[in-house]
């Protein structure tokens, strides 16, 4: 792990992620998860962010995005659909985006990759559609390029990131039953080249079956490292 990179987990898919410049980043930070630290339970508690960064809708990654930016003063980035949510729930800064697309903010080239799951909430009941799920490749001057999954199975342009990208750290979700378990993720971390995994979406609930341990023997012998981080844990 490089001290040019500080990655918080604060359990199931959500993360604090800090570069080298102090650019300071949230990823899917769903705050009401089981094992989200009592420290950071609170949106105020991440502190000062620059941006937001939401695979898609569903509420174990989106639901907190919205009082996070407004305590946090962080921009939004998602998809244009779920970009409009963000807005009707008050926030103020918005930057949408879609698949292929590369934005820079706070000093980071942020690219938005494809990912297969699926994307919405419910709103009186019903639930609201809200545009295709997506990934993130994160680049920062001085920091390692880091490929962020998001909810998704394993998918064979994976090889195209890997290709294209070039990411150094892959967060692949390895619970099982709703994204990939730790088989396929050690293909996906294969094609993409990596040189670490940080697992997440695991352990969360009894249904997400998936562990870091499985992961690494999965990946025995490929010299690529499991980032076993716990819960409040800081690696960098």
């Amino acid at each position: 792990m490089s001290h040019s990179l500080a990655i918080t987990w604060l359990g199931h898919s959500a993360f604090l992620v800090r570069f080298a410049s102090g650019t300071r980043v949230a990823l899917d930070p769903w705050l009401g998860n089981p094992r989200c630290p009592t420290a950071y339970a609170k949106p105020e508690a991440l502190g000062r962010l620059d941006a937001v960064l939401l695979s898609h809708g569903h509420d174990d990654h989106a639901v907190d995005a919205a009082a996070v930016a407004r305590a946090s003063g962080a921009v939004v980035l998602c998809t244009f659909e779920l970009g409009q949510h963000m807005e009707r729930l008050g926030v103020q800064q918005v930057l949408d985006m879609n698949t292929g697309g590369t934005v820079e903010v706070a000093g980071l080239r942020v690219s938005m990759t494809y990912a297969t799951h699926s994307s919405s909430t419910l709103v009186d009941g019903r639930p609201l559609y809200l545009g295709q799920p997506a990934g993130y490749v994160v680049r920062a001057p001085g920091s390692p390029t880091i490929y962020f999954a998001g909810d998704t199975g394993l998918f064979g342009d994976m090889k195209i990131i890997g290709e294209v990208d070039k990411p150094d750290i892959a967060f692949l979700p390895i619970g099982d039953r709703y994204t990939m378990g730790p088989e396929t993720a050690a293909v996906a971390a294969r094609w993409l080249g990596v040189r670490q995994v940080v697992p997440m979406h695991w352990g969360t609930f009894p249904a997400l079956t998936g562990t870091p341990e499985a992961l690494e023997a999965r990946l025995a012998g490929s010299g690529i490292e499991v980032l076993r981080i716990a819960p409040g844990e800081t690696a960098q």
